[in-house]
C-alpha cells in the first residue's frame, strides 16, 4: 500500500456517492487520492474501520494513517484540493456541528438524491 497518498472509501452501490466521486477524481489533478469503493477496498484498510461505518459515510484513510468520516473527510478532502479558505473555518466549532448535520442529512436521502438529480449509471462512472 502507497503510504504517500490518501484513499478515500465510497458506497460503490449508491449513485449519488459514485456522482459526487467522479467529481473528486476530476479535481485530483496532484493524484493525492486513491479512490476505491469499500465493497473492493484492499483487506488492510477494510480492517481500519467497521462495514456498517462505511456504509453511513464516506471514510478517508489519511497517508499519516489518520481515519477520518463523514463531514470531516469532505472536509479533509477539500483541503487536499486546494479549499483550505473554506475548509479551515468549517472545521472548527460550531461550524463543523452544522456540517456534520448537513452531510448526515444528505447520506440519509442519498437515494433519493439519486432519483430527483437523474443520476444514472452514465452520469455516475464508476
Amino acid at each position: 500500500m502507497d503510504s504517500s497518498v490518501h484513499w478515500v472509501l465510497w458506497d460503490g452501490a449508491c449513485d449519488f456517492c459514485a456522482w459526487s466521486i467522479a467529481r473528486l477524481r476530476r479535481r485530483d489533478t496532484h493524484g493525492r487520492f486513491r479512490i476505491a469503493p469499500f465493497q473492493s477496498a484492499p483487506p488492510e484498510l477494510l480492517q481500519r474501520v467497521s462495514p456498517n461505518a462505511l456504509r453511513r459515510g464516506v471514510h478517508v484513510i489519511t497517508a499519516d494513517g489518520r481515519v477520518l468520516r463523514s463531514g470531516r473527510a469532505v472536509l479533509f478532502i477539500g483541503e487536499q484540493l486546494g479549499y483550505g479558505w473554506l475548509t479551515r473555518p468549517l472545521s472548527l466549532p460550531p461550524l463543523i456541528w452544522m456540517v456534520e448535520g448537513v452531510y448526515w442529512i444528505i447520506a440519509r436521502l442519498r437515494g433519493k438524491l439519486s432519483r430527483w438529480l437523474r443520476l444514472s449509471e452514465t452520469e455516475c462512472p464508476r
